[in-house]
């Protein structure tokens, strides 16, 4: 019992000795400062310690080149000012390479011959290099040449180390909200907007087969009926179904066809693209369906037509509204600032031995 007093005593007396220590080394900054600015600064000092205690300071991303030679503002703090990510410079002047610590190589200029990788400078110790694609596995040409170069990886797939989704869902700021009225104006059983269309997609073969079963209607430069962006969403939500046909089969890869044209369209989503479980991922129960679901597409056509038969259960498709909204991701620079929030949870000495792999992983 005496031994145990002893501890807690001495426990005591090393707290109090810490505490003394701490204040003696507080009390000259403070008197030099004035006892406000002092503490000030010691709370700055704090303000700026990671949880693994080291120093924090900014973290540099440098783009090499602007995704399809599409620049943006970068004035002022970007990161912060627009997205609240504190910490995080943002540049493109390739003058800050040696200082940068993570540069940043957006795939579609490498892959059509507009950039080179700049292997000729010497890389930094420490400096990260980051490999950003958007698009599907089909556009990643000639990436076996960059085997042990990339650190990172930033994409759209979940398994990124820094995931860019094209859209999410969000929770509502405010619990049960009123859901937005579903559209009433309904014209057409299902709808579609393409532009690019080639017979040998498998979504091509999925319209034919439905075209046969129910009427659909398509829109966009394929039949010479485009539509405006401002007229795009209100042509959707005179639909029941949107047809949010991914043009390529790969892991992950869900694009603005669902979280814009179809959820913000206010149609029901009729989605094809990664498998089922990618979808439930990250979207809610009982708010799309997804081809795959039926036996096939001539039973798919039977039960929109029924669904649309049947208010109540068609409405039930958008119940999800009333705790969740829809979040797009437009803007490269939010996506770039997304690199900082994450920067001191990646690994310090990760590189993709084979970049083409891991790429084209789970693609059709």
């Amino acid at each position: 019992m005496m031994g145990c007093v002893n501890m807690k005593r001495t426990v005591l007396s090393s707290r109090k000795m810490r505490l003394l220590l701490s204040f003696l080394c507080v009390l000259p900054l403070c008197l030099f400062n004035g006892w406000p600015r002092g503490f000030q600064a010691l709370r700055a000092i704090n303000l700026f310690t990671f949880r693994n205690g080291s120093t924090s300071r900014n973290v540099t991303i440098l783009l090499w080149h602007w995704p399809f030679r599409r620049p943006f503002s970068l004035k002022g703090d970007v990161c912060w000012d627009l997205y609240r990510i504190p910490r995080c410079r943002l540049v493109a002047q390739r003058s800050l390479f040696p200082s940068a610590d993570v540069v940043v190589f957006h795939n579609r200029e490498l892959a059509l011959g507009h950039h080179k990788l700049p292997l000729n400078l010497s890389r930094p110790q420490g400096q990260r290099w980051a490999w950003m694609c958007l698009e599907a596995p089909t556009h990643n040409d000639k990436l076996w040449q960059y085997a042990n170069i990339f650190n990172m990886t930033v994409t759209y797939r979940r398994d990124a180390d820094i995931p860019i989704p094209y859209g999410e869902l969000l929770p509502e700021e405010t619990e049960g909200h009123l859901v937005e009225e579903v559209p009433v104006n309904k014209s057409f059983l299902v709808c579609w907007v393409v532009s690019h269309y080639r017979s040998h997609h498998r979504r091509s073969k999925v319209y034919k087969e439905l075209n046969a079963a129910v009427p659909v209607k398509v829109y966009g430069r394929w039949t010479k009926s485009p539509l405006s962006s401002k007229a795009l969403l209100p042509t959707i939500s005179r639909c029941y179904f949107y047809l949010a046909l991914e043009n390529s089969v790969s892991k992950d890869y869900i694009t603005e066809k669902l979280w814009r044209n179809a959820f913000q369209g206010g149609a029901v989503p009729v989605v094809l693209g990664p498998p089922l479980d990618d979808y439930k991922a990250v979207a809610l129960p009982h708010s799309f369906i997804h081809v795959d679901e039926f036996a096939s597409v001539k039973d798919l056509g039977k039960y929109l037509q029924e669904l649309a038969g049947d208010e109540k259960r068609y409405n039930e498709y958008f119940t999800w509204k009333r705790q969740w909204k829809v979040k797009l991701y437009t803007d490269w620079r939010e996506r770039l600032c997304k690199i900082c929030s994450q920067y001191n949870n990646l690994p310090q000495e990760k590189v993709y031995s084979n970049l083409e792999a891991w790429a084209n992983a789970n693609h059709t």
